[in-house]
């Protein structure tokens, strides 16, 4: 059990971001007294602007096809190529 803690925490449930269903935010000490719509405000707005984890964007991305994939599947089939064509 913790006691003796105050912090003023901010939930915001519909965060606008595709990945994330809530997020809690804690709020500075020295802000806790600002108004709670401008809190929530620049809450939203953080959270709009977050992107995906990076390896769900890495994996998405066509350079991940092109860096990771192609290569090895390149050299695969001129193995095979090659592999037949002596046969």
């Amino acid at each position: 059990m913790i006691r003796g803690i105050s912090r003023q925490i901010i939930e915001v449930k519909e965060t606008g971001n595709m990945y994330y269903e809530s997020a809690y935010l804690v709020v500075k000490p020295e802000y806790a007294s600002a108004e709670r719509e401008l809190l929530e405000r620049e809450a939203r707005k953080i959270l709009r602007s977050m992107d995906a984890p990076s390896g769900m964007k890495r994996a998405r991305g066509i350079s991940f096809w092109v860096t990771r994939v192609a290569p090895p599947a390149a050299v695969a089939a001129a193995a095979a190529i090659l592999y037949f064509a002596t046969i």
